[in-house]
């Protein structure tokens, strides 16, 4: 009898100390520290590291996807009338981005590349051939009409050529030309009195393998949240493009990979040569990719927003005071003077004004918007979508007949969208982690369960141990009548 009354206090005694050990864990986040710290050991750019590998020749498949707006009332655009295009594509590539010239500097703690961009068109996720017709604004005509405007001889010299071969502000061209490249007749004449004038024009033009120049990256070696951040870009650790040290900073990592160990309330810096400028995203809201866990993080309208909304954002107001408005960014100073402006596609998050002054703007949020869906304790990308448009500074000049009347207009010519899902490959290696983490993570909530369980087998055998006395009590005085 003692010893079973024992057996059951020991019971009794082992639930308590498991649901206290158990409480304790889930209180102290033992279990789920530990993990985030074998992650941050193993997530660093170092040869032979499976972090490493994926930065250096991302496994997942890349695609580039350009759209296009083709103009329908040129005519009614030189009388004054608003400009009215319709979206043709995608015309989409496979994209290849391996990091090359790599080199590992300062024992290990930063590292060296360049990312060369490789572009194979792919006709069956394609809405045509290379060889569709695209009618557009004449982005080189505007580029000389806006360069040499208050120059009255070369304007009128200008103006002159290009009556004589019928350019104007609107042109012809392929997709591929307007993508990659095609001889202008205009820059091939200016060419004669400026030979370092390069007489090729392309949207991405030279952009087809090649690179946008060495990065310098950090390899987190000594502080996780490091990792792949950029440290230098073409040797500098800041632009010099617009008008404020903020404005100029080099900040985050390229946008292709991640520290691990993300939380909701981070915010994730990125650093965008397309822009010429630094951006960040915020926690927006839970996601699950191919069974994976992640957090889907997107730039606020903050990033763009106006000077009055963002008083942070007048750097990028060039020339200094001349902004353009929210969810715009003029970027022609990085872009050899060309009136370039760029947005998210159809104005998404800009102001209602740019939507209106041009027909066929349909701004939708799960279209137009960029997002980047991240495993968070990996930093692992497992969904991302770069969106992101070219737009040209349209008004009329007097000194250029070939405007005509044209009403001062941001007029959209392509949006491209840069996607990737994470791989099937990937996502086994990545299941496998995040099983082992839910195991992990989960101890604490056993013991608690196997405490509430020895707990509930306790309570059980008291009571069978008293029953039988009460009952043998009660039953005596009638055995002995």
């Amino acid at each position: 009898m003692l010893l079973k009354s024992c057996c059951i206090y020991s019971i009794g005694v082992c639930s308590l100390l498991t649901l206290i050990l158990g409480i304790s864990l889930v209180l102290s986040n033992v279990f789920p520290h530990f993990i985030q710290s074998l992650v941050k050991k193993e997530v660093v750019l170092k040869n032979g590291t499976e972090a490493f590998e994926a930065w250096e020749n991302p496994p997942a498949p890349i695609y580039m996807q350009f759209y296009f707006f083709n103009v329908t009332n040129p005519l009614e655009v030189l009388d004054g009338d608003r400009p009215a295009v319709v979206e043709i594509g995608p015309y989409t590539y496979r994209e290849y981005r391996p990091m090359e010239q790599v080199d590992f500097q300062d024992n290990g703690t930063k590292v060296t590349a360049v990312n060369t961009k490789t572009y194979i068109f792919q006709r069956n996720m394609s809405r045509g051939p290379e060889s569709d017709l695209i009618r557009t604004v004449n982005i080189p005509a505007v580029t000389v009409m806006e360069r040499f405007k208050d120059h009255s001889i070369m304007a009128n010299l200008i103006s002159s050529y290009m009556k004589s071969t019928g350019e104007g502000l609107f042109t012809t061209h392929t997709v591929g030309e307007l993508l990659w490249g095609y001889e202008d007749s205009l820059l091939k004449a200016l060419k004669l009195v400026q030979p370092d004038l390069d007489d090729v024009f392309g949207l991405f033009y030279k952009n087809n393998a090649s690179n946008d120049g060495e990065y310098v990256f950090f390899t987190g070696q000594q502080n996780y949240k490091d990792f792949a951040r950029v440290d230098t870009w073409n040797g500098e650790s800041s632009l010099s493009w617009w008008t404020s040290d903020e404005c100029n900073m080099i900040n985050g990592t390229n946008g292709a990979s991640f520290h691990p160990v993300i939380t909701k309330n981070e915010t994730l810096y990125m650093f965008s040569s397309d822009l010429c400028r630094s951006l960040y995203a915020l926690y927006e809201e839970d996601v699950t990719v191919k069974g994976i866990p992640g957090y889907r993080f997107s730039p606020p309208s903050m990033v763009f927003a106006n000077v009055t909304v963002n008083p942070a954002n007048a750097g990028f107001c060039v020339p200094a005071e001349n902004c353009l408005g929210s969810g715009v960014l003029n970027v022609s100073p990085c872009k050899q003077g060309a009136p370039i402006i760029m947005s998210s596609p159809h104005f998404y998050q800009a102001d209602e004004k740019f939507v209106q002054d041009v027909f066929g703007m349909k701004p939708i949020k799960e279209q137009h918007q960029t997002v980047i869906d991240i495993n968070p304790l990996t930093g692992i990308i497992l969904q991302a979508a770069k969106r992101l448009q070219v737009n040209v500074n349209v008004e009329k000049i007097p000194t250029f007949s070939q405007t005509g009347n044209v009403r001062t207009v941001v007029f959209p010519v392509v949006y491209l969208n840069e996607s990737v899902v994470i791989d099937d490959a990937s996502v086994l290696k990545l299941h496998a982690i995040v099983v082992k983490q839910n195991v992990v993570v989960n101890i604490p909530f056993m013991l608690i369960g196997v405490g509430i369980i020895l707990g509930g087998i306790f309570m059980f055998l008291m009571c069978r141990q008293k029953i039988p006395e009460s009952t043998s009590a009660e039953r005596q005085p009638l055995l002995s009548s």
